[in-house]
């Protein structure tokens, strides 16, 4: 049921309905178009980050059967999930439900982001000699 129609119903009938699409699992239709719009958001930013749906529910701490469910638009994400699927996504929690159009974010590109990440994870040892290596190519690329 349309939102429009609901605001101009009786309100007791209009809760009689809500309370029915809620114990039935029907979902309103403009409901259904969001989710569906972003899982697809969420499919296209996973799959730009190289990662397939089980790499990011493990990041997510989730089943990779609910993160199919989210990019299905079968499931409502809870909002709480929002900014940490945005970080691992690389994108605004903005740009995910579809408010702006991502194009004005700036950082790291996606593969740059995963070498970042993977350095992180490194002993401290290692992580010098690849910064001293680093610091080496830049200085002489700007001789």
């Amino acid at each position: 049921m349309e939102y429009e129609q609901l605001q101009n119903d009786d309100p007791e009938p209009m809760l009689g309905r809500a309370i029915s699409q809620l114990w039935s699992g029907e979902m309103p239709t403009g409901d259904r178009t969001f989710l569906r719009a972003l899982g697809q958001r969420v499919a296209e930013r996973r799959k730009a980050q190289g990662l397939t749906q089980a790499e990011l529910a493990t990041r997510l701490g989730i089943s990779q059967q609910l993160v199919a469910s989210y990019e299905g638009g079968r499931r409502r994400l809870p909002v709480a999930l929002l900014p940490a699927l945005a970080q691992h996504l690389a994108v605004s929690v903005e740009a995910l439900l579809g408010l702006t159009n991502g194009t004005g974010k700036r950082g790291p590109t996606p593969k740059f982001q995963r070498h970042l990440e993977q350095l992180s994870r490194l002993p401290r040892a290692r992580q010098r000699f690849v910064l001293d290596m680093l610091e080496t190519v830049l200085q002489q690329a700007s001789r």
